[in-house]
């Protein structure tokens, strides 16, 4: 895998190297775990920026917080550091023009943590840089070798590249639109039974319907969060499906009660220090041997769990499978893995889609 790669050189190494101040643009949990890896690898913060809409006056970790305009005057030429995700545009468009006019990194940062955002990048393998490919990269070759088209090795080259530089080109180069999955690869039709493991809102369901032709036979939505739970059942209600069970509950192996920080956002995840009581379960229970066409896992960090959950389902009923493969590290090689020896028939296919950093990439598994 590392001869096929075009970046020997980490995006940490490289902010190690430049004699221009880095600066951080954007605040919250991404920026704590930039921070820290600052930290680590002795590189200086110069200052931090947000967007207009987000400078108040106010600070972030000790630095105060300039707008762009603001930190222009300040420094002739800086590198940019970018600590937040989005899929939005104009925002994503905005973001790509940025980084071909400064120099600008989008650090690879894990989604999920299983410790404190102070040490993450101190723990073995936390780090997604060159020696974590090398430690891993039988496991990589493995599910390079499975990819069923060209798009998807080049995406996961790309992924690889734009893990270990953190530049974005790589991921621009990736990115194909969502539709085209459903045209192509998913196809949803009328007589699907969907089940969607981390139904958020419904959004998810609505778009999937809507791919379907506007019904498909019987859908299954599971989502821990009470508030996102809620305005599921809202969505549901207003689009009129008749033929949904939504389960306010985690997917995960078996049936249980875990610690859960909810956030009433997509990243509620599995907390055992700080969460709040939430029920889980696996499909194979849920549907107690009854058939499903189409699973989905975005599950936040949960993934190798859910799919355990899954697995009499998976072994009798094949189902095409939608597996997000970006909250850990891990998820790029063990996901499909696991899968692959659950049943060896799938055809297996990688694509991102439009988000800054490497959010929304998945696999779809047929």
């Amino acid at each position: 895998m590392l001869e096929l790669l075009r970046e020997k050189q980490t995006v940490w190494e490289r902010l190690k190297q430049t004699e221009k101040p880095v600066v951080l643009y954007g605040m919250g949990d991404g920026a704590l775990k930039i921070m820290a890896a600052l930290k680590k690898y002795e590189i200086p913060l110069a200052g931090i920026f947000a967007s207009d809409e987000f400078v108040r006056g106010h600070s972030f970790e000790g630095y105060p917080v300039r707008s762009f305009f603001q930190t222009k005057e300040l420094y002739r030429d800086f590198v940019i550091v970018l600590a937040f995700g989005t899929f939005r545009e104009p925002l994503l468009s905005y973001l790509y023009q940025l980084s071909e006019a400064y120099e600008m990194v989008a650090p690879d940062v894990p989604v999920i943590l299983d410790g404190p955002i102070s040490s993450w990048c101190e723990e073995p393998g936390s780090m997604f840089d060159l020696e974590y490919v090398k430690n891993h990269e039988e496991e990589l070759d493995q599910v390079y070798q499975l990819l069923a088209d060209t798009h998807s090795q080049k995406v996961m080259r790309s992924i690889l590249d734009y893990k270990i530089s953190g530049k974005l080109c790589y991921l621009k180069e990736a990115t194909s639109p969502m539709e085209e999955v459903y045209t192509s690869l998913i196809c949803p039709g009328r007589e699907d039974v969907y089940v969607d493991l981390g139904a958020y809102t419904g959004d998810t369901v609505e778009e999937f319907v809507r791919a379907a032709g506007g019904a498909c036979r019987q859908i299954w939505a599971m989502e821990p969060d009470r508030k996102n739970y809620q305005k599921l059942l809202k969505r549901a209600e207003a689009m009129g499906l008749t033929n949904i069970t939504a389960v306010n509950a985690g997917s995960y192996d078996r049936t249980d009660t875990l610690l859960f920080s909810a956030r009433a956002g997509r990243n509620s995840s599995i907390d055992q220090i700080k969460g709040k009581p939430v029920k889980v379960d696996s499909v194979d229970h849920l549907l107690g041997g009854a058939s499903a066409s189409v699973i989905k896992f975005d599950v936040e960090g949960a993934e190798e769990k859910s799919i355990l959950g899954c697995e009499q389902t998976i072994r009798r009923y094949r189902p095409r499978l939608m597996v997000s493969a970006y909250h850990r590290n891990s998820d790029l090689f063990k996901l499909p893995l696991l899968i692959r020896r659950m049943n060896p028939d799938y055809r297996f296919y990688l694509r991102h889609h439009p988000y800054i950093p490497a959010w929304e990439t998945n696999f779809y598994m047929i």
